[in-house]
């Protein structure tokens, strides 16, 4: 190897590490290719790679921050890329834009499905437009049910994410006479009718492209059907609306636009039993609530290719789709969906609608993960008709440098280990830095106890570590002191004194219990902290039944 790569290493391992919490070789080595570093050369820097990513992760937060100021020379500079949102299809100029959420309430936002509402509202921010808010409150199937409490979750995650939705809510559960009155206009045009034919029998009527019996009634007896069906049983009869029965694709043909349902609704009981489905529902509110462009799931290009259709025969103005890809969250455990939620929690699996495992923006925020971060997450994925995949360490990325400078740091011992030491030299406390990068100082008392992790215990075992700001000793069961020199060459370790007893919610939904320093009584409710060499932590307060303060694990 002609060129020693050292620095640069140790640049970008550091670099990487303070953002992301810990390092790769992977990522390390591309970026040594921008310093000359030739492909044959490889197998020459490899072995150095791994060990300088193993020391850089071993270290503490505090020490990567004062270490990476000997190496930022080192950093090629980075080419900062244009953010922001790309420019939406078909806007005039000073034209007033109105956009739309419409959340069906099953359970509460998480999220994935956060993200298609949230582009929603941060283009009506770009465009200083209006964004309604309109719980898609149709009834729904019974695999897909509502919830009572998801019209009280919804706005509030909203309100966390500081989208500012013109009020009132419009909820479609109050809007079923509008509906009704429109369903009766596309009877009386002929363009529907109402169909009392067998699931099997519509099936076999699309595959050979042929009319029923009941779309060759006249106006008048559908008209006389349509009012049967208020008073008709469930699967009896439906509306449909006509398209062509050659229509490429079979789901096209002759779509079901209201069906009855006999089902209980959350909101309004059983006032109705006729209901739309969406694509005709958002016929008719796109057109009157003025929407004029709408960010939606590409899973949905059937249901806007049938709002078109409806407002083809009605002549109305339409609405301006702009379809997105499904986005993927790598590094989330199990498959994010509000119905699974909803019978975790109402069957007592979960805790709450804030589990962490349900994904949900409450859970989020009680996790420590700001909203600003979340918008701009969302934001960087932007508008993609492709499917993407978007790792979830990329939203911790975002949200770490947010907390990284603000946010004090403890110690924190999981399943703790009591030491016995040897010789404990004369010190009765210590000060030490709340932050790296502030002046504050807090007191740290000694008792007679020291308390270090169980892992660290174990995987130090036999050797001498340094207690963190404190002396060297050597781990065993009869620990003894060995020095008060801060050697830079030996492992660090963390430890409390007179510590309390703290548990940290995981985002497994599994409680880390342990000891942390006493200064964590002075927390108020709501402040995130770091636990250092274990992560961001959102302080919830003392539990009052067992006496521990809790904590709810933000991400390392």
């Amino acid at each position: 190897m002609e060129k020693s790569f050292t620095n640069e290493i140790y640049a970008y391992a550091l670099e990487n590490a303070i953002e992301h919490g810990k390092t790769m070789a992977n990522v390390v080595l591309p970026k040594l290719f921008q310093h000359g570093l030739k492909k044959e050369s490889i197998k020459d820097v490899i072995s150095e790679i791994n060990k300088v990513v193993s020391e850089v992760n071993s270290m503490s937060s505090e020490d990567k921050i004062k270490l990476i100021g000997n190496y930022k020379k080192f950093l090629k500079e980075k080419v900062i890329e244009e953010k922001g949102l790309k420019e939406l299809p078909n806007v005039r100029k000073n034209q007033k834009l109105v956009f739309r959420m419409a959340p069906f309430p099953s359970g509460p936002l998480h999220i994935g499905n956060t993200k298609t509402f949230l582009l929603n509202a941060l283009y009506a921010e770009k465009y200083k437009g209006k964004i309604l808010l309109v719980i898609d409150d149709t009834i729904g199937s019974e695999e897909k049910a509502l919830i009572l409490d998801a019209y009280h979750l919804i706005p509030e995650a909203f309100d966390y994410l500081k989208v500012k939705y013109k009020k009132p809510i419009i909820y479609k559960s109050d809007r079923l006479n509008i509906y009704y009155k429109y369903a009766e206009e596309l009877i009386k045009k002929n363009k529907a009718y109402v169909c009392s034919c067998s699931q099997e029998a519509l099936r076999e009527n699309r595959a050979k492209k042929i009319e029923c019996a009941c779309r060759l009634l006249k106006v008048a007896d559908n008209l006389e059907r349509w009012k049967k069906m208020f008073n008709a049983r469930q699967g009896e009869y439906v509306l449909r609306i006509k398209t062509d029965m050659k229509h490429p694709n079979p789901a096209f043909r002759d779509r079901v636009l209201f069906r009855i349902s006999e089902r209980e609704h959350p909101r309004v009981g059983k006032k109705y039993k006729v209901w739309p489905l969406l694509e005709f529902s958002w016929a008719v509110d796109d057109y009157l609530l003025g929407i004029t462009h709408a960010i939606r799931g590409k899973e949905l290009m059937i249901e806007g290719e049938m709002q078109n259709y409806i407002w083809d025969i009605f002549k109305w103005k339409k609405t301006n789709f702009i379809y997105t890809g499904l986005v993927k969250l790598e590094g989330i455990a199990g498959k994010l969906s509000k119905s699974k939620s909803q019978k975790e929690v109402l069957r007592g699996e979960y805790s709450g609608w804030d589990d962490p495992r349900t994904w949900s923006v409450q859970s989020l925020e009680k996790r420590g993960i700001l909203q600003e971060s979340l918008r701009e997450f969302v934001e960087n994925i932007g508008l993609n008709q492709n499917d993407v995949v978007a790792p979830v360490d990329d939203l911790y990325a975002i949200n770490r440098r947010k907390l990284d400078s603000d946010s004090n740091r403890y110690f924190f011992v999981e399943n703790p280990v009591e030491l016995k030491i040897e010789n404990f030299p004369d010190v009765k406390e210590i000060k030490v830095k709340v932050h790296p990068e502030k002046p504050k100082l807090k007191t740290i008392e000694l008792g007679k106890s020291i308390f270090v992790s169980n892992k660290d215990f174990n995987d130090f075992n036999g050797k001498e570590v340094r207690l963190m700001h404190l002396f060297n000793v050597k781990l065993d069961k009869k620990t003894r002191f060995t020095s008060m020199e801060n050697n830079p060459g030996i492992k660090k370790v963390h430890w409390v004194s007179q510590g309390v007893k703290t548990k940290v919610m995981m985002p497994s939904g599994a409680w880390a219990f342990g000891l942390a320093e006493k200064s964590i009584e002075k927390l108020k409710k709501g402040e995130i902290i770091q636990f250092e060499r274990f992560g961001f932590c959102k302080y919830q307060g003392k539990d009052k039944l067992t006496g521990e303060y809790e904590f709810w694990y933000t991400h390392n």
